[in-house]
């Protein structure tokens, strides 16, 4: 989900606030353009819009400037949103902000407090981090934009002097300097290992200090609207699939996965050392002078003894058992990764421990000690654990039946998937107490693998952090024995035969997926081993949707509304079973795989299917936007927990709308024709080749995945991210509107005044409506018909590109015009103007940037060389990073 910071409501200092970030843009512009005058001074005419003529010489050159001045605007716009958030906050307090927990607890029901803390322990938000290639910022460019944000912060301060104020924008042009001198463009497809460690950087940067003061802010917003109580707990689990994710990537093996989890490892218990270490250099607490009584002592004794300390550890420190302690818990964490010592031998005693220090700090009344130094690290082990984060495993069920079939032939044919005969020998050997021997070494090197990889997640199930292995995700789940295959491998792995330790989640992608998902899981659960594995102590199934390959199949209405109908149906489903879903949103930063304001995004979710648990993706840019700076990562954590809290407590039921949800149903009909039809036509495929750079952004080496699925060379096995970048970087933007203006002009015509009277009241009343309009206004606003129609005459046959174009122009037509009708506005974009004035920004300078673009994809195709090749990728990270989003 995107930032949903998107487009800040008005406060009544907003104009201050505006004003401050222009002159920022205006201070920036001026260092940015001394920096270009020194590397690059031909092309500061040209970038300053006082010279036009673009040398072939000079074009690297401009265009990395421009990519340069792009990055910074986006740095300005996300220090002032966070500026804005302080200043309404001082004024008017945490309830000012929109998205805040206070916020969202001021209009929550009155309950009494036992009922509250019910609720909120089964509170669980989970962001997951993703390695899908949507960022083409190398991480040495992010770090330095990390290092710009903190500067402008830093001049927020109003006690600098003119000459420390001087030495600041010093530090910014030095930082700007970098960014010319480094350059944006990776020389090398990154690693599995190198995006292992990109995810971990912004734990190390943001996230690890982030979270207590999001928990924090959690409990003072419960605490005063209910008044005080039992802490309920830390809310937050981070996911990641970063190491874990092999659906097409052959470059994620077994050691990958295993070296995730021991980085993941590494980096938190690296942490709570560094905690420890401040803990122990400020608790110098003299235990004769406190006059710890016995039960006090006892804690630090258990925290202490249990550590076996050297004598001159404990000589080291005499009367101050604080510090003691302090040595104690790292000295065991040390030893969980091999130093000396007994480690801790489960995340339980770690947690423990800091509950008795904690404890003993107040029993002498330091509380304010404890909730400095204590209490943070106890909440970061209630996130983190051993892990940082849960790593997920994702694989396709075409790799996984593939391996079954595999293993079935060493005892003679195996039979064909799909038939009655295959479902019959799956059930059939996972009701045996016994499976058949295996000969793996008689196994091809796919199907080893992937039963090392289920035999390493069983063994990380008995470690000091059972949460270090997350679920197991299939992708492409089409069918019930697409699950059943996933267990019957597991237990050839070594799982046991009465249930199996290992969450196997489907993950339902296409629309045909979507509506068979309720049957698939209806037929699973009615498996007794898969009904024992899957149903854990609270009775939530966790089910992944996804929003890119929905959307790619049907469209953005289409795609919308069947996920919509997935939720509810799969609702009921687990209803009759006596189970509560978790769903696992797997959506993307742009539109078209699913971004939205995540307050947003979350209310129009279908109510009832929340109940106080949800996961989402977080991929590429969307990551870097929103959790590289530690006030960033604090608003969205307390954004996307609220808009989870909001739907969760109690309220009145949703008046019963069948009128609303029949005509969702034959406007979703209706786009996905008029956007099928298109994909059909005839030199469709032709048109999207040449009318973008599809083929050409494998240049950018953004990840370690391949762009297609196994290699094939299919349309339909054309990964979402490449599909939606390339109609993003061409502004044709399809994906994100493409079928709306047909439908809603059908229904119009049909229906009259009646129906015109009716789209309206959904445009009013219905959540999910009103979200499929705003983000089809938006993905309208940023599309552009006449810079599409420079890259539409790349297109070398005419008859394809006249009837391509031409009906995309037409349906582009529509959709405006649709919106318009719904919104009552006389243009596009007028209902976002922060999201308009943002654009505006960088309109010019993106148009000239599209026109180079064309030029390059011309020469690149008729006479390629390396030279225009970085160009080339250069005008790819301009126009991405002027858009804010890749795919």
């Amino acid at each position: 989900m995107q930032a949903g910071a998107a487009d800040i409501g008005a406060e009544p200092s907003a104009g201050q606030g505006r004003c401050h970030a222009d002159r920022l843009r205006g201070e920036l512009r001026g260092l940015w353009q001394r920096v270009i005058g020194r590397h690059a001074p031909q092309v500061v005419p040209l970038l300053t819009g006082e010279a036009a003529g673009l040398r072939e010489a000079d074009m690297s050159a401009y265009l990395q400037g421009l990519d340069i001045w792009f990055q910074l605007l986006r740095i300005i716009d996300e220090h002032a949103a966070m500026r804005l958030r302080r200043e309404a906050e001082t004024r008017s307090g945490p309830a000012a902000i929109e998205g805040s927990l206070a916020r969202t607890l001021q209009s929550a029901p009155d309950m009494p407090r036992e009922s509250v803390a019910r609720s909120l322990c089964q509170l669980r938000v989970g962001p997951t981090l993703t390695a899908h290639p949507t960022e083409a910022k190398r991480v040495t460019v992010l770090e330095i934009h990390r290092r710009i944000y903190r500067a402008l912060a830093r001049l927020e301060s109003q006690r600098w002097t003119r000459h420390e104020r001087a030495a600041l924008m010093a530090e910014i042009e030095s930082e700007i300097d970098l960014l010319w001198l480094t350059g944006e463009l990776r020389r090398q497809r990154p690693s599995p290992l190198n995006e292992i460690e990109w995810g971990l950087q912004f734990f190390r940067d943001s996230l690890f200090d982030a979270v207590p003061n999001v928990v924090r802010q959690f409990h003072d917003a419960v605490d005063g609207r209910y008044g005080p109580g039992q802490e309920t707990g830390a809310p937050l689990r981070f996911h990641s699939w970063i190491g874990g994710d092999r659906d097409g990537n052959p470059h994620v093996t077994v050691e990958t996965t295993r070296a995730a989890l021991e980085l993941g490892r590494d980096a938190i218990l690296d942490r709570y050392r560094q905690g420890l270490t401040l803990a122990a250099r400020h608790l110098s607490i003299s235990s004769e002078i406190a006059g710890l009584r016995p039960e006090t002592r006892a804690r630090l004794a258990a925290v202490i003894d249990a550590a076996e300390l050297p004598e001159a550890d404990r000589q080291r420190n005499p009367g101050e058992l604080f510090r003691q302690a302090a040595s104690a818990m790292q000295r065991r964490l040390g030893a969980i990764a091999g130093g000396p010592g007994p480690a801790y031998p489960h995340l339980r005693d770690f947690i423990a421990d800091l509950r008795r220090v904690e404890t003993a700090l107040h029993d002498i009344g330091a509380a304010t000690l404890a909730h400095r130094l204590v209490r943070p690290l106890r909440w970061q082990a209630e996130v983190f654990g051993f892990r940082t984060v849960t790593l997920d495993v994702r694989q396709n069920s075409s790799v996984t039946t593939r391996v079954l079939a595999g293993i079935w032939a060493q005892s003679g044919p195996a039979p064909e998937y799909g038939s009655a005969e295959w479902s019959r020998r799956l059930r059939g050997e996972l009701g045996q107490e016994a499976l058949p021997r295996l000969d793996r070494d008689a196994l091809g090197g796919e199907a080893r693998e992937l039963l090392e990889l289920l035999a390493l997640l069983h063994r990380a199930r008995f470690g000091a952090d059972p949460l270090a292995i997350g679920t197991f995700i299939l992708s492409m789940t089409r069918s019930c024995d697409d699950l059943l295959a996933v267990f019957l491998l597991a237990r050839h792995a070594g799982f046991g035969a009465e249930r199996l330790d290992l969450r196997v989640v489907p993950l339902f992608e296409t629309i045909d997926d979507l509506r068979a998902a309720p049957r698939i899981l209806d037929e699973l659960l009615r498996v007794p081993l898969a009904r024992r594995s899957l149903a854990t102590g609270d009775n939530r199934v966790e089910v992944m949707l996804g929003y890119s390959d929905s959307n790619k199949d049907g469209g953005f209405l289409c795609s919308t509304w069947e996920l919509e109908k997935a939720q509810r149906s799969i609702a009921a489903v687990l209803a009759r079973h006596g189970l509560l879903p978790v769903f696992f949103h797997g959506r993307g930063g742009s539109v078209s795989r699913g971004g939205a304001p995540t307050g947003r995004a979350i209310a129009a979710l279908p109510r009832g299917t929340i109940n106080g648990q949800l996961r989402i993706t977080e991929q590429g840019e969307v990551v870097s936007s929103k959790f590289a700076n530690r006030g960033t990562a604090e608003y969205e954590l307390e954004l996307l927990l609220s808009s989870v809290m909001a739907q969760s407590l109690p309220a009145a039921p949703e008046p019963v709308r069948p009128e609303f949800n029949d005509t969702l149903e034959a406007l979703s009909d209706m786009s996905c024709t008029a956007y099928r039809a298109l994909l059909h036509r005839p030199g469709f495929i032709d048109y999207f080749c040449q009318a973008s750079p599809v083929e050409e952004l494998a240049l950018l080496k953004m990840g370690s995945r391949p762009a297609r699925r196994f290699g094939a060379g299919g349309l339909e096995d054309l990964r979402a991210i490449p599909w939606v970048f390339a109609w993003s970087q061409n502004r044709h933007l399809i994906t994100g509107w493409y079928g709306f203006g047909s439908a809603i002009e059908t229904f119009r015509r049909f229906h009259r005044d009646d129906g015109d009277a009716l789209l309206r009241r959904m445009f009013r009343d219905s959540r999910i409506f009103r979200l499929i309009v705003d983000e089809v206004e938006k993905s309208l606003f940023h599309a552009d018909m006449r810079i599409a129609e420079t890259y539409a005459a790349l297109v070398r046959d005419p008859a394809v590109r006249q009837d391509i174009f031409g009906r995309i122009g037409q349906e582009y037509r529509r959709s405006r015009a649709a919106v318009v009708f719904l919104t009552g506005q006389p243009g596009i974009g007028e209902r976002f103007p922060n999201m308009a004035a943002r654009f505006d920004r960088t309109r010019a300078d993106l148009e000239r940037v599209h026109g180079l673009q064309v030029r390059l994809l011309d020469h690149n195709r008729h006479e390629p060389g390396p030279r225009i090749s970085i160009a080339l990728m250069q005008t790819m990270n301009c126009i991405s990073t002027a858009l804010g989003w890749t795919g």
